[in-house]
């Protein structure tokens, strides 16, 4: 069974970019992931721990017959693949990925909540969600993605990244049919 999911990238460790088309192209390499949609990438000031490099930020829409357990796996393999560490909670990283949803399903285990528990107070995620699925109602707040990302007080914080942006983007669509045949 194919399952629906989004996933948030981040990094704001030199080269960036290429964090982040290492992860796109990470996903797309596993033959139980298919990579429908990328958003824009926008750059970001770090939450949390701000004594750190800005982030770019995007998010993919994929379609999987992994279950939410095993595509966290992927997801961790395809982090450390990029050299992530896990020094200081919400700390600098090569690669971040993040299960935003799975489905409409509502999961709480030791190793994964999704919807993924934050989503719903940052503009770096829900912008780039939003630029792919506006009208898409979130399990548990029950809202459409553009109501809940219209509310959001730090959306001006949320900038384009024009330098490069379209660079996942075409790598996308130049070799999301060949991967996928």
């Amino acid at each position: 069974m194919t399952t629906e999911a989004y996933i948030a990238l981040g990094s704001n460790i030199e080269n960036r970019m290429e964090h982040l088309k290492s992860g796109v192209t990470g996903l797309m390499k596993h033959s139980e992931v298919k990579v429908v949609a990328v958003s824009s990438v926008y750059e970001t000031a770090p939450v949390g721990y701000t004594n750190q490099a800005s982030f770019l930020n995007m998010v993919v829409k994929i379609q999987t017959t992994y279950s939410s357990e095993q595509l966290l796996d992927c997801l961790q393999a395809i982090e450390q693949a990029a050299g992530r560490k896990r020094e200081i909670v919400w700390g600098p990283r090569t690669l971040d990925l993040d299960i935003l949803l799975y489905s409409n399903e509502i999961i709480h285990t030791d190793r994964l909540s999704v919807p993924h528990p934050r989503m719903f107070e940052r503009a770096f995620v829900m912008v780039p969600l939003n630029e792919l699925a506006p009208s898409l109602i979130l399990p548990v707040a029950e809202e459409k993605v553009e109501t809940i990302t219209t509310r959001l007080s730090d959306l001006k914080d949320v900038k384009l990244f024009r330098e490069q942006t379209t660079g996942i983007i075409d790598m996308f669509e130049n070799n999301s049919n060949d991967l996928h045949k």
